[in-house]
C-alpha cells in the first residue's frame, strides 16, 4: 500500500520513482527482452515528464504510481505504436480494383512464395549457373517475355516512368522525338510526356492537333535529326467525337521507310484480352510488336497484376543499348522485384488457371450473382451487431480498375452499405474501420459508408474482423 504522500510540489517530486528503479522492476522484464533497454528508457521517460507536467499543473501524482500494473500498460500501448509497422494489411473495399494509394495489383500465393524464398537464401541473380559464369539479372525476365509476346529482348526497371526516361534517353538523346499533340498525357505525380522528353535530353516535335493526327503530320515533321516517333497509350483518359489518329501499324511502316525508330508508352500494359471480363479490349505489347512498334514500355504492377515495375520489350539491338546505358543501374530492380515480376509471368503461360491464380483477374472474373450472395451472407451476419446505431443494405454500384485504367469503363458490383440510425455516426463508424487491427477501407458516398465486395479477398476473414467491430461499437 503506498505511503500518504504531502500534496507539496517538492514531496510530489521526490515521491515518483527514479528511472533505475523502475527499470529494475520484474514487471517490466518482459518489455526490456522484447524491445531492449534503450527504448524502454525512452518510454519510461515520456512518462515521467507527463508525470511531472502534472505535479506541475494540477498537484498530484498519476494514477501508474499507485498501480505498477498500469504503467507496463501505457509502456505496452506506447512501444506497439512506435514498433507497429506503417505498411500494414488493409481491407480495399473502396471500389477501386488497382488503387494507387493502396499499392495497387496485389500479388499472387506463387509470387509471395518467391519473394519469401529469394529473402531467405542466396540466389543466382547473375549467375548462369549452367556456365558457371556471371550473368544478367534481366535473363530470366526476358525469356519468358519473348514466349509471350514474341519480343526479342526485354529490359526491366523499377515503373513504368523509368522504362519510359531511359527508352527516350537511350534511343533518343539530344536528337528529336516525335508525338501527337493528342497523345501529351500527364499522369498522377505530374508526369507529364514534355518533362521526361527534357530530362532524357530530346527535343520534342509535337505534331497534329489535340483531337486528330494523320500520317502526314508525322511524315512533313521527320528530318534528319528525328530519332524516333513516340506513340502513347492515352489510358487514364478518352477522346471522343471529331477525332483521328494513325495506328501503329501504318507508323511501323513509316518509321522503316525514314530509318527512324517507333517507340510506345503502352502505360498500363496488358497481356491478355479483358473483353471476357466485360472491360474494353487494351493494346497488348505483342500487338504493337507485330505491328513493328520497335520498343514498347509499360507497367508490372498496373493490369499485368505483378509488383511495381517497368518493362520494355522489343528489339535486340535497342534493348541492348537500355541495358548498357549508365540510368539502368540507377533504374534496376531487386531480387524480390525480379522474383514476383517471375512468377506473375508465369501465370501468363497456362490461360486456363490464370484468371483463378492471379488476384487482379480474379476480382475482375467475379459475377454480379456470387457478389450477391456474399452480401447476403454479410448483411445476415451483421445487422444484429450493428443495430440500433446503423442500419445495413446491399446496393448495386459500379467497381472501377483504377490506376488510370480504362477510366470510362466499369464493372458491376455489390455494396454492402452502413447507414446511421439511432445515433449513429458514419464519420464515427469510418474512423472505427480505419483503426480496426486490418482496417477496412470503404467509400463514403450519399450518406453512406459502402464496402465494394469486388475487392473482398477472402469472406469469412471480413466477416471475423466486421462482427469484431461491431461488437466493439
Amino acid at each position: 500500500m503506498m505511503t500518504q504522500v504531502p500534496d507539496t510540489p517538492q514531496a510530489l517530486y521526490r515521491a515518483l520513482p527514479s528511472m533505475d528503479s523502475l527499470l529494475a522492476d520484474a514487471v517490466l522484464a518482459p518489455l526490456l527482452q522484447r524491445y531492449g533497454k534503450a527504448a524502454v528508457k525512452a518510454a519510461l521517460d515520456s512518462q515521467l515528464r507527463t508525470a511531472r507536467e502534472l505535479i506541475a499543473q494540477e498537484r498530484r501524482l498519476p494514477t501508474w504510481c499507485a498501480n505498477p500494473s498500469l504503467l507496463n500498460g501505457y509502456l505496452v500501448d506506447q512501444l506497439s505504436k512506435d514498433y507497429s509497422h506503417s505498411l500494414k494489411p488493409v481491407w480495399n473495399l473502396t471500389g477501386t480494383i488497382l488503387h494507387t494509394n493502396l499499392g495497387r495489383a496485389q500479388q499472387s500465393e506463387a509470387a509471395i512464395r518467391a519473394v519469401t524464398s529469394v529473402m531467405r537464401y542466396p540466389t543466382p541473380l547473375e549467375f548462369e549457373l549452367a556456365a558457371g559464369e556471371r550473368g544478367h539479372r534481366d535473363n530470366a525476365i526476358s525469356g519468358l517475355i519473348q514466349r509471350l509476346t514474341g519480343a526479342e529482348a526485354c529490359c526491366v526497371v523499377n515503373n513504368n516512368a523509368a522504362a519510359v526516361l531511359l527508352m527516350l534517353s537511350a534511343v533518343a538523346a539530344g536528337k528529336e522525338v516525335i508525338v501527337s499533340r493528342g497523345e501529351l498525357v500527364e499522369i498522377g505525380g505530374a508526369f507529364r510526356i514534355p518533362d521526361i522528353m527534357r530530362q532524357a535530353g530530346c527535343t520534342l516535335v509535337e505534331v497534329g492537333s489535340t483531337n486528330r493526327t494523320h500520317l502526314k503530320d508525322y511524315e512533313q515533321a521527320i528530318t534528319e535529326n528525328t530519332a524516333a516517333i513516340m506513340k502513347v497509350h492515352t489510358s487514364n483518359y478518352h477522346i471522343s467525337g471529331f477525332t483521328a489518329s494513325v495506328d501503329e501499324a501504318r507508323l511501323g511502316q513509316l518509321c522503316r521507310e525514314r530509318g527512324v525508330a517507333l517507340i510506345s508508352d503502352l502505360g498500363s500494359g496488358s497481356l491478355t484480352d479483358l473483353r471476357r471480363f466485360g472491360l474494353k479490349q487494351e493494346p497488348t505489347p505483342q500487338a504493337m510488336l507485330a505491328d513493328g512498334v520497335d520498343l514498347v514500355s509499360f507497367s508490372g504492377d498496373k493490369l499485368l497484376g505483378g509488383p511495381q515495375s517497368g518493362l520494355i520489350v522489343g528489339k535486340q539491338a535497342l534493348i541492348n543499348k537500355l541495358q548498357s546505358h549508365p540510368l539502368k543501374r540507377a533504374l534496376r530492380c531487386d531480387k524480390l522485384i525480379l522474383a514476383a515480376l517471375e512468377a506473375t509471368l508465369i501465370h501468363y503461360l497456362n490461360p486456363e488457371t490464370l484468371d483463378r491464380e492471379l488476384p487482379i483477374m480474379a476480382k475482375f472474373a467475379r459475377s454480379q450473382a456470387e457478389l450477391r450472395q456474399i452480401g447476403e451472407r454479410l448483411q445476415r451476419a451483421l445487422v444484429p451487431l450493428f443495430s440500433p446505431s446503423y442500419g445495413i443494405e446491399l446496393v448495386e454500384c459500379q467497381t472501377q480498375v483504377g490506376s488510370g485504367s480504362q477510366p470510362d469503363t466499369f464493372l458491376p458490383s455489390i455494396a454492402l452499405c452502413f447507414n446511421a440510425q439511432g445515433g449513429g455516426s458514419l464519420m464515427l463508424l469510418e474512423q472505427h474501420f480505419k483503426q480496426a487491427q486490418r482496417p477496412v477501407i470503404g467509400r463514403m458516398t450519399q450518406d453512406q459508408l459502402r464496402l465494394d465486395l469486388r475487392g473482398i479477398d477472402d469472406e469469412a476473414e471480413l466477416l471475423a474482423e466486421l462482427s469484431t467491430l461491431g461488437v466493439q461499437l
